[in-house]
């Protein structure tokens, strides 16, 4: 027994842990530096952030473990392959590099927990809104300030509600629903990003004139659907008072003055990497030097491990993501095209295509960039193109296992992605439906 016992800091925390810890927060570093005034320190973030993983991989879940481990040996067996089979050109010293933006992202969303609140575990005062009120804010926060924070609105609200108590499948489904249907029309989000760089003569105002209607339709599909199947009469919801709107619409208000004046050549995910973290500290500095390294010190060697879970799926679902591709691009190459002309029924076989894909465990961005691979679109076409991709990203981010909604709530809030593609395949179904509908409008 003495001999499995981990070594123990002075704050009483394990040394693996204080260890890891520090690697993740190195991690977070170096992606901001590289950002910021020194790119080559961004080599470090990859190592660093797989290192903590490793130094945690013991305290994963039987789950976390199995599936992470899956993802992982399924994207090196294909890189592999790849590599042997296609004679592949891969990139071997960059292999530890996928994800590892968004991961940096989430790490620094982690400190907004530093901001209000001492311990971050206090209840809201006041009674809770329920029922279908209280599910219309909660879709609606997310949507509106998840346009342009991203994910990190889904921890923000989701936190907000988690402290009350844990959360229930209508507060989660909530959450994943308001947060990916803003793919359709965000122009903030990186579906949005990918997108312009595959068809960079798609006309937005185009897009926007068919996403948002049908953003506004996957809000009003949820107040319809959920009620009647979930008792939504304890459950609370996410207000949209001012008071619990003040920190993400502040939050959103600095980010937006980043990414127009500040910092107009970085993307949002880079821009709230750091802006979250400095934020924080910024917060707690009026109580001092000594404070404030306190709390953070604290939270690297408590809360950083404890992100554990989010981290390891996120990681590891960037090697299968960059197997498949490295594999796809091998095996497509040559000037195959799948389609010699991109009309309403060739983008409605994509679609689907790319949304059944997502429920096998393949996230859209894999679909998306194959299709793109085997196609010469014409300039008339890439508007289509682009519709047809941000709406199988939005409905196959919902109800995909795999997607970065998915993972996020599932190491963050404990639920099994397995369930929210259950839940959502109703859902699913309807938009589906509706966004064939959209295409035919549109071609």
């Amino acid at each position: 027994m003495p001999a499995q016992t981990e070594a123990v800091t002075s704050s009483g925390v394990g040394l693996r842990h204080a260890l890891a810890g520090l690697a993740i927060l190195v991690g977070l570093l170096s992606r901001i530096a590289g950002l910021a005034w020194l790119p080559g320190a961004e080599a470090l973030t990859g190592p660093a952030l797989w290192l903590g993983i490793a130094l945690l991989w013991p305290d994963l879940s039987r789950r976390n473990r199995r599936q992470a481990g899956l993802l992982a040996g399924i994207g090196v067996g294909l890189l592999l392959f790849a590599a042997f089979v296609y004679g592949a050109r891969v990139d071997w010293p960059h292999l530890l590099d996928a994800n590892t933006q968004v991961v940096a992202m989430l790490v620094g969303v982690s400190f907004i927990g530093l901001i209000g609140n001492r311990r971050g575990r206090s209840r809201p005062s006041g009674p809770p809104v329920t029922g279908r009120r209280g599910l219309a804010g909660t879709w609606l926060g997310v949507h509106l300030l998840g346009t342009i924070l991203n994910l990190s609105t889904v921890f923000m609200v989701g936190d907000r509600l988690a402290r009350r108590a844990p959360l229930t499948t209508p507060q989660l489904l909530a959450l994943n629903r308001g947060l990916s249907s803003a793919a359709l029309w965000s122009p903030f989000f990186a579906s949005m990003g990918i997108v312009i760089t595959l068809a960079p003569g798609m006309d937005y105002a185009t897009v926007l004139a068919h996403g948002l209607p049908l953003a506004l339709c996957a809000g009003l599909v949820t107040l319809i659907e959920l009620p009647r199947r979930f008792d939504l009469t304890d459950t609370a919801g996410f207000s949209m008072a001012p008071r619990s709107l003040l920190l993400p619409v502040v939050m959103a208000a600095l980010v937006m003055g980043f990414h127009f004046g500040l910092t107009p050549g970085l993307s949002i995910v880079a821009i709230i990497t750091f802006l979250m973290p400095g934020a924080a500290l910024a917060a707690n500095l009026p109580r001092g030097l000594h404070w404030t390294a306190g709390r953070l010190r604290q939270h690297t060697l408590t809360r950083l491990p404890a992100m554990r879970g989010e981290i390891s799926l996120f990681l590891c679902a960037g090697l299968l993501t960059q197997g498949l591709s490295t594999l796809a691009d091998a095996a497509t190459e040559g000037g195959w095209t799948l389609f010699a002309h991109f009309g309403a029924p060739q983008a409605i076989s994509s679609f689907l295509a790319i949304v059944v894909s997502a429920v096998a465990g393949l996230h859209p961005i894999i679909g998306v960039s194959v299709l793109a691979s085997v196609l010469d679109l014409a300039a008339s076409e890439q508007t289509l193109f682009a519709f047809v991709a941000l709406a199988a990203w939005a409905v196959g981010t919902s109800v995909g296992p795999l997607s970065g909604i998915n993972l996020s709530l599932q190491g963050r809030y404990g639920v099994s992605g397995g369930l929210m593609m259950r839940e959502n395949l109703r859902y699913a179904l309807i938009m589906a439906t509706l966004v064939v509908g959209m295409i035919t409008w549109l071609a």
